[in-house]
């Protein structure tokens, strides 16, 4: 489609849903209302390396590219507000507008404004999103390098279903649906992220690289040792352990909480408690053998 049409297509497509924005689309430059602590993230998925085109849809990447950005929104348990999106479009690609919609779908609802973008030729498929999220106090967020001895480990949702639902894909096979879906349409915490840090939540991080990668993220930072049973991994029917953790593109949250405060994070969220924080460092993933050793998660 021809560019200006294009834009203005895309700006039908739209809604504010920010009591913040002052000005958006249709201008050069978004104008927003600020609250006390703006919280920011800039994700890109490329064709070739995050999705296929030929096993995703326009929408599905659409979805996606908003989600994986969100899914870091909701890991700092902030609120959401504003995106912003650029589109590298290839000469035959003609589901523009599929892509948008789908991308408008989830920002409805999540309470997310596309507030503004770019639109570029490309060789290849690239949709890059940044987001603002916003809280009242930089207190009122969680990092990754809180995690202290004693700390309970939990989980949201069930972990592996999306790289097994990448694999069903490449073999073009078509169920189990869940676990297609896991994978194509991944669905931001953001509710979850924003309760856990109400609930006194200490760390926290989205598992976009797998546990077993994302963990080690936060043992590092918050100087700790973290324990990780893998038989207590919440996964689908047929997924195991070891996939379970090092499998990734699951966008679950990893959280830690103080024993004194399991009810509160329970009722915040549903949640699997999968393990603790202790002195020491690293990551100890334990089988029913003992330690398992060599597991990682996606390697970029």
């Amino acid at each position: 489609m021809e560019e200006l049409r294009l834009v203005h297509e895309i700006q039908a497509a739209l809604g504010n849903r920010s009591p913040r924005l002052r000005r958006w689309t249709g201008d050069d430059a978004a104008v927003v209302r600020t609250r006390p602590v703006a919280v920011t993230s800039i994700d890109t998925v490329v064709d070739g390396v995050h999705f296929r085109r030929a096993t995703h849809s326009a929408a599905d990447v659409g979805h996606k590219a908003l989600a994986v950005a969100l899914s870091d929104i909701a890991a700092m348990g902030a609120d959401s507000g504003e995106a912003y999106v650029s589109l590298a479009l290839p000469a035959d690609f003609e589901e523009e507008l599929e892509l948008v919609d789908a991308m408008e779908s989830l920002a409805k609802a999540t309470g997310t404004t596309i507030a503004g973008g770019d639109v570029v030729a490309s060789p290849v498929l690239v949709v890059t999103v940044a987001v603002t999220g916003w809280a009242d106090s930089e207190e009122h967020l969680v990092g990754r390098d809180g995690a202290r001895p004693g700390d309970l480990l939990g989980v949201t949702g069930r972990l592996g279903g999306s790289e097994a639902g990448r694999v069903l894909l490449e073999r073009g096979e078509e169920e189990p649906a869940e676990l297609l879906q896991r994978h194509l349409r991944p669905q931001p915490r953001l509710a979850e992220g924003r309760a856990l840090a109400e609930a006194g939540a200490t760390a926290m991080i989205d598992l976009s690289d797998g546990l077993a990668t994302d963990a080690r993220h936060v043992a590092e930072r918050s100087g700790v040792e973290l324990l990780v049973r893998l038989e207590d991994l919440p996964r689908p029917p047929g997924v195991s352990a070891e996939a379970a953790a090092s499998g990734g593109d699951d966008y679950e949250l990893l959280v830690a909480v103080p024993p004194q405060r399991r009810a509160d994070a329970d009722a915040a969220a549903s949640l699997t408690w999968i393990g603790e924080a202790r002195a020491g460092a690293g990551l100890v993933l334990l089988g029913p053998d003992g330690a398992v050793a060599g597991l990682r998660g996606y390697q970029h």
